[in-house]
């Protein structure tokens, strides 16, 4: 189901997300969910807070510029590592028609969850790496307009 996608300065958006306790069928339905409202607004990510859900879930997919990637699913994601130094100009499907360069880390390493609340590890590279660390921002309240 596409779900309102929340606009800053929604007071939501500057709330930190909570921790999945157990990947379960509504966990998995607000994967769907997020999914669902991502594809409809054009994005490569979105995190559940920005659907008002104040939970550790970002979905993810980067296959329209990083062929080679595929759509991913983090339930509590933790970026392990951060590795170099990349400039991107980054826009958010909660912030409208803007976009700003944003310094981020070139490589990063995060574990997560995946939809059947298996712990997996993952070495990102380029726009995943930019789009993780966009969306586990999310999860702590913080906009991408914050880094400038």
């Amino acid at each position: 189901m596409v779900r309102e996608i929340l606009v800053w300065p929604h007071p939501v958006l500057k709330q930190k997300a909570h921790p999945v306790t157990t990947v379960d069928d509504s966990t998995r339905a607000l994967i769907k969910d997020l999914f669902d409202s991502m594809y409809a607004a054009d994005g490569v990510g979105l995190a559940a807070p920005q659907i008002g859900v104040l939970k550790n879930v970002i979905v993810l997919d980067t296959t329209p510029r990083q062929p080679e990637a595929k759509p991913l699913a983090m339930v509590n994601p933790e970026i392990l590592t951060y590795e170099g130094k990349i400039e991107y100009k980054e826009g958010c499907l909660s912030i409208p028609g803007e976009a700003e360069d944003v310094d981020r880390a070139a490589i990063i390493t995060v574990r997560f969850l995946d939809e059947q609340g298996v712990e997996q590890t993952l070495k990102c590279e380029g726009l995943l790496a930019i789009a993780v660390q966009h969306e586990t921002d999310h999860l702590k309240g913080t906009m991408f307009v914050d880094h400038i």
